[in-house]
């Protein structure tokens, strides 16, 4: 469990239903346990319900989630937002056909294909039955069908749970040998058995976990529509302005503070001989809260200030040269400077904002791990590889998008030492599809 530090396996009792169809028994039986997963690993399938899974029997389990890769159009409509528009998944894949298919009968027969879609975005009925009744082989079926599986969202025309997670995967560009095992195992995933998934695996006891969790962030049901969420405004906490020495300029934004006010009629209430000694007591009691409220807060606020001047004294080279120039900073090294608990620093920066030459940034942004050096003498943030390899990317031709892993030669060659999974990650938390994804949006913009 998550005390022991261990993932060990561990068997779950079986819900036996007599006259159950065994596929569907065997799926449901499977979602149960995925969805008994350890807090460790934040319940893999948490949204799975038996009634989700029972039509689900050809591959098992459903998962809830996740961030998929995704491309434009001609006119620069982000892919994600046809989902989010109320447009059918129909109308979303026909739009993309010409990226896939250019042969009219291809066309014709991948039109039919995406008629026999579910809502979910499976392709349910069997290639051999599909051919016959358009009057083809079932090899030329297969065929189109592939290409259509790489179109967007990620997964669909799959067959099943386990091939519309390897369609996500592929798409990340993260299905690699391990994960592929993974993906084939989900039954062991189903009865928690770590032991027999990191010797199939082979892997360790970390790599299991992080794996664990990107399959968590996987769509099981990647046809289905995508709701609009509302983008509100971020307001700084900070300012911070260049002064006329070179230095910096460090205020609060007095407009994102409490503001606690005390009448002053109540003092002399307090102070009058005219109440009785029960209702001065209260009213003393009163404000002696309003007041203690109104120094917390001061001292709230100060704090705040304390730390952002901080922040800025340690990452001056980033506000006057750019993330490159972004320094390692831990949250300890803040505290340590300013004779506070890392706490205290932690609690004071949360969900606050900056608002820098640099932009308005998450003070968060400013702690970041470091990454060694090929030579072993020095540290880069993680921040400014998150960075690097961004530009890498941005300056990447149609003819030669990279890969993760020659992102990571090409940073090993700077004397940045890193490994592809991190890459990976940090392509992914800023938002940059995989080199597939990458590869296919650029033919779009070339057609």
């Amino acid at each position: 469990d998550a005390d022991g530090g261990a993932m060990e396996a561990e068997s779950a009792p079986k819900d036996v239903t007599s006259g159950m169809d065994p596929a569907r028994q065997g799926a449901e039986e499977l979602g149960e346990r995925l969805a008994d997963i350890d807090a460790r690993t934040d319940d893999l399938f948490a949204d799975a319900s038996a009634a989700d899974l029972a039509g689900y029997s050809r591959g098992g389990p459903v998962t809830a989630g996740g961030g998929r890769g995704r491309g434009a159009f001609e006119d620069g409509r982000p892919l994600e937002e046809t989902l989010a528009t109320g447009r059918t998944l129909a109308r979303h894949l026909e739009e993309q056909l010409p990226l896939a298919l250019d042969d009219a009968a291809d066309l014709l027969i991948a039109h039919q294909l995406i008629g026999m879609l579910d809502e979910a975005g499976y392709l349910r009925e069997e290639t051999a039955e599909i051919a016959a009744r358009l009057g083809t082989d079932a090899a030329h079926v297969e065929r189109i069908v592939r290409r259509l599986q790489t179109l967007d969202p990620p997964g669909v025309f799959a067959r099943d749970l386990k091939e519309c997670l390897r369609l996500q995967l592929a798409d990340r560009d993260r299905l690699d040998p391990a994960m592929a095992r993974l993906v084939d195992n989900l039954e062991l995933v189903a009865k928690r058995d770590y032991a027999a998934l990191r010797r199939i695996c082979g892997v360790g006891e970390e790599d299991l976990r992080e794996m664990l969790a990107e399959l968590r962030e996987l769509d099981p049901r990647p046809g289905a529509a995508v709701a609009p969420v509302a983008v509100q405004p971020v307001v700084p906490d900070v300012f911070v302005r260049p002064a006329p020495d070179g230095s910096w300029l460090v205020e609060l934004n007095s407009e994102t503070l409490p503001r606690v006010l005390v009448n002053n009629a109540y003092q002399a209430l307090v102070r009058a001989d005219t109440l009785p000694e029960a209702d001065r007591e209260y009213i003393s009691s009163c404000l002696n809260r309003a007041s203690w409220l109104v120094k917390s807060l001061d001292q709230r606020a100060r704090t705040i200030l304390a730390v952002a001047r901080e922040i800025v004294r340690q990452q001056d080279a980033f506000l006057h040269r750019g993330v490159t120039a972004l320094r390692p900073l831990t949250l300890r090294q803040v505290a340590d400077a300013l004779g506070m608990h890392e706490s205290t620093v932690s609690r004071v920066t949360a969900n606050k904002y900056m608002a820098t030459p640099r932009g308005i940034l998450d003070m968060k942004y400013f702690f970041t791990s470091a990454i060694a050096t090929t030579d072993g003498a020095g540290a880069v943030s993680a921040e400014t590889v998150r960075h690097r390899i961004r530009a890498l990317i941005e300056a990447e031709s149609a003819e030669a998008v990279l890969s993760d892993d020659r992102i990571v030669e090409l940073l090993r060659a700077e004397g940045i030492d890193i490994a592809r999974r991190t890459v990976a990650k940090y392509r992914e938390a800023m938002g940059i599809p995989s080199s597939v994804q990458r590869r296919r949006e650029k033919r779009l913009m070339r057609a």
